[in-house]
């Protein structure tokens, strides 16, 4: 596992942030499915929603952050 290096607000951004992401990846397969919105690469969106909302719960969860890793500074 990798090295703590977020406080709890910055898991707590992530966590919200990965929960947002897949809650909104789960309304556009909504509106996809009953072909309220029609885009062709509709669903390689929905996919990186919901990979990138996983990876941020990830994030959160192991206390982690992958840009702090690479040595970029971020707010939070």
């Amino acid at each position: 596992m990798p090295e703590c290096n977020i406080d709890a607000r910055g898991k707590a951004a992530r966590l919200l942030g990965g929960i947002a992401s897949i809650l909104a990846g789960s309304i556009f397969a909504l509106l996809l499915v009953t072909n309220t919105v029609s885009i062709g690469f509709g669903w390689y969106a929905i996919a990186g929603a919901y990979l990138g909302g996983a990876f941020a719960i990830y994030e959160a969860r192991a206390g982690w952050c992958i840009v702090r890793a690479m040595g970029i500074k971020t707010p939070l």
